[in-house]
């Protein structure tokens, strides 16, 4: 029961050791893992875009007997948890083992992102965010609340920065678009159809997108380039929790990048931010003494 319960971050985890063909089945899956319990295994391989005779190595490589059993695996992952809540936590957890279900299945998929999370594209992504005029951060949903904390850090670096969750704003400043401009869309699934059309109407105008979503998603096909974020949980059934995570661990990686690549001579100007809150602050038991 505990292989069938931890199918999905199994393939998560491995995802990377996969061969190609085999890799292209595990996306397919992650990407909508409820889904993929519906398909068929020439539908399935038809999404994949790999033959029959794959699917079936896949299973095997999972220690599944065959496609049916992964079928009905893949259904305990998404049928584990609390509805709603998390995958991680059962319904008769002890307030001991859903805080420790919590944190641990945080750091794991963490340590996944981690893994997953390609050095170059990353330094893409600072080359895009240095080179901006001004920068958007668009977000929905829980994502909303991720794009808000990118605007707050992002300001130090003397640039226009700005965030919005209310799309048809977001459709307005990407009406408005002009080279220069980068748009960075914070999206869990990217298959959120408004993200996608504001992503294209952006580009269209000559804007950049940098994307913080799923690979392969719609949106991460029309973005300049997308930094692919792992799916470690099924936020069409529970809630998001270490989705928003690794979204805001990711924008801390860029923000240190765009630190590092402004170089010491920038470090007055984030030091002076520092310095205008001293006043607001009441002094710690230390400074008192």
């Amino acid at each position: 029961m505990d292989n069938a319960r931890n199918l999905l971050e199994r393939i998560q985890t491995r995802l990377k050791d996969l061969n190609k063909a085999e890799r292209k089945v595990a996306e397919v899956i992650l990407q909508s893992p409820e889904q993929a319990t519906r398909y068929s295994i020439a539908l399935l391989a038809q999404a994949a875009q790999v033959s029959e005779p794959t699917i079936n190595r896949f299973c095997r490589s999972f220690g599944i007997s065959g496609y049916p059993e992964l079928k009905l695996q893949l259904a305990q992952s998404l049928a584990s948890g609390a509805a709603y809540v998390s995958c991680a936590v059962e319904a008769n957890d002890s307030p001991e083992a859903y805080t420790r279900k919590i944190f641990s299945s945080t750091m794991a998929s963490l340590d996944s992102a981690y893994q997953m999370l390609d050095p170059k594209t990353i330094d893409k992504a600072v080359d895009l965010l240095v080179q901006a005029r001004q920068i958007h951060f668009f977000g929905l949903g829980a994502s909303a609340s991720v794009a808000q904390d990118a605007q707050h850090k992002f300001f130090r670096f003397n640039l226009a920065v700005s965030a919005h969750s209310d799309v048809l704003m977001q459709r307005m400043l990407a009406s408005v678009a002009h080279t220069g401009d980068l748009f960075v869309i914070i999206s869990y699934t990217g298959r959120t159809r408004e993200l996608v059309d504001i992503a294209e109407l952006a580009r269209k105008n000559g804007a950049s997108v940098l994307g913080l979503t799923a690979a392969g998603s719609p949106l991460a096909q029309v973005c300049t380039l997308s930094l692919d974020i792992p799916l470690p949980e099924n936020t069409d059934i529970y809630m998001p929790m270490t989705s928003r995570i690794i979204q805001l661990t990711v924008l801390d990686v860029l923000a240190a990048g765009v630190t590092l690549r402004r170089g010491a001579d920038f470090q007055p100007h984030l030091r002076k931010i520092k310095e205008s809150l001293n006043s607001t602050r009441y002094p710690n038991d230390k400074e008192s003494l």
